[in-house]
């Protein structure tokens, strides 16, 4: 079977991708996917994130772990990552934050020539459909529907009131001429037509609409084995369908979209990467390329969880599971009510330190009790709000733990490996802890779970024993200029022709905010690129 262009992975950039090539009626597009077609109530119902994210059982999830952490008391993390059409969007809290302005001049300024703030705002517009309409900073007319939420619950505005008692502006607009301040999320929703308060995935945003198109063909349940090569130029892309290994030819380019973890394993499996993790795997380098796996970075979590003596939470004992029940017919009949909550409805960008210049903590706030990844179950009706460090120092990798295309991938973030992060991720809790203590939260404060005395060895030890990922990996096939780059700012896998990586992997550095905006930002303005010829 052979195609102009043969695309790697449909999670978030590959249906963006994928929907805007097959756009040409002249261009021939193949998408392949692990998993289903990401129509699923799950997907649709936002609430019902809450099922899928624990991975178990793996809900249109890879439920993928990490080597222990040295950092986090030798524990291993876990990583769910979207097993759809969709990918990570597909079972995200669909949260729209596109980080802060000056993350893009650090990348250009990182040697991503061309990424800065001003170059990539207009695909961001692009990508955008906003209800709150057209503006310098919003789009409108762009497949993504980002929506208010309508329906947030009474704690969330009042976790706001709370950060404003601890003098933290109320913000509006995190994506809007200022990112500081507290204030609920908009999120990717979709705000019209008769999917109103749906999820909109990317694969709901751009791909569905347009998987009838004859010179599109999208396989689901299709694994990436390897690419195809020859004299340095990628060919192909070798696969794994009901049962049968096929090549799946590609006359213009292979564009590879596995995310962070996925796409440098694939690099790995085809003799793309560094030297020595290759031949340890029995893998003959094709292609030495040191960079490949490096530069892994993620946001650190931690989190505060606490009981609620009133109920208009959300808690699994049997009043919680029959709100819940009533919550989703309401849904299914109007869209409307708590099974459209993207349940971290507020939060926060703040600054450790008031001479920053710039938010270096983000919160998340969620109306429920959120315990390891939802992994541990509580009855209680509850809550939970969660502080990360952003611009992490620490750096990990991906290489392979088998040379089985069917083994997961080695992942260690190197989670606190530079003490910097800790200071700051202290710092931020600190500032959690104030917001929480606040008179506006009086009504929904319950007992604290896992509290300790206060002091900073307590609060250190608490950190080490809990904190998790919240879900931001980037940088494993980062664009740059210099030798340890795997691409090139225009994406091409250096050294080789015919292959582009185009994903959360290609992130130089990992920025102030939430993943998945700028992931479509870059899949819309490489579209557009590869269509140039460029």
């Amino acid at each position: 079977m052979e195609f102009d262009y043969v695309i790697a992975g449909g999670g978030t950039a590959g249906c963006v991708l994928a929907a805007r090539l097959s756009e040409d009626p002249k261009a021939t597009v193949c998408l392949i996917e692990a998993g289903g077609e990401g129509r699923g109530l799950l997907i649709r119902a936002p609430a019902l994130v809450a099922a899928m994210v624990p991975g178990r059982p793996p809900l249109n999830n890879w439920a993928l772990h990490t080597v222990p952490q040295p950092g986090l008391g030798g524990r291993r993390g876990f990583q769910p990552r979207g097993r759809a059409l969709g990918g990570s969007s597909a079972i995200n809290a669909m949260l729209y934050v596109r980080g802060h302005p000056s993350d893009y001049d650090d990348w250009a300024d990182a040697g991503a020539d061309g990424w800065d703030w001003q170059s990539v705002l207009p695909w961001f517009l692009k990508a955008e459909g906003n209800m709150r309409g057209e503006s310098d900073l919003h789009g409108t007319d762009g497949p993504l529907q980002v929506a208010d939420q309508r329906f947030p619950r009474a704690i969330s505005r009042a976790f706001v009131h709370a950060a404003g008692a601890c003098q933290i502006p109320q913000n509006d607009d995190f994506n809007g001429p200022g990112q500081e301040g507290a204030g609920l999320y908009q999120v990717t929703q979709f705000h019209a037509g008769p999917r109103k308060g749906e999820r909109c995935s990317a694969a709901a945003a751009y791909l569905h609409p347009a998987m009838a198109r004859p010179n599109l063909t999208v396989m689901t349940g299709t694994r990436a084995l390897r690419l195809a090569l020859d004299e340095g130029r990628a060919t192909g892309l070798m696969v794994r369908r009901r049962g049968r290994e096929i090549t799946l030819r590609a006359r213009r380019e292979v564009i590879v979209g596995l995310g962070t973890f996925g796409s440098p394993q694939l690099l790995l499996l085809s003799g793309i990467g560094p030297e020595e993790e290759l031949r340890a795997h029995g893998i003959a380098p094709v292609h030495v390329l040191p960079g490949v796996g490096a530069n892994l970075q993620d946001h650190l979590d931690y989190t505060i969880s606490h009981t609620s003596p009133r109920r208009d939470v959300v808690g699994l004992n049997p009043r919680g599971l029959m709100r819940l029940l009533k919550a989703g017919l309401r849904w299914r009949k109007s869209g409307e009510g708590l099974f459209a909550s993207p349940m971290a409805e507020a939060g926060a960008f703040l600054r450790s330190d008031p001479g920053l210049t710039r938010p270096d903590l983000q919160v998340h706030f969620v109306i429920g009790i959120v315990d390891q990844h939802l992994r541990k179950p509580h009855l209680a009706d509850g809550w939970s709000a969660h502080v990360c460090a952003l611009r992490p120092r620490s750096r990990g990798s991906v290489g392979l733990t088998s040379a089985d295309p069917m083994a997961p991938p080695r992942i260690d973030p190197g989670f606190l490996s530079d003490p910097r992060d800790l200071e700051t991720l202290m710092k931020g809790a600190r500032l959690l802890e104030g917001i929480l203590s606040a008179d506006p939260l009086t009504p929904w404060r319950g007992r604290r779970l896992y509290p300790h005395d206060g002091s900073d060895a307590a609060l250190e030890a608490d950190i080490r024993a809990r904190a998790d990922t919240i879900y931001h990996p980037v940088g494993t096939c980062r664009m740059g200029r210099d030798d340890l780059a795997v691409t090139s700012p225009d994406l091409k896998v250096r050294g080789l022709q015919g292959l582009r990586v185009v994903d959360a992997s290609v992130i130089p550095l990992l920025g102030g905010g939430n993943t998945n905006a700028p992931t479509i930002m870059i899949a819309e303005r490489m579209a557009d690129l590869i269509r140039r010829g460029g």
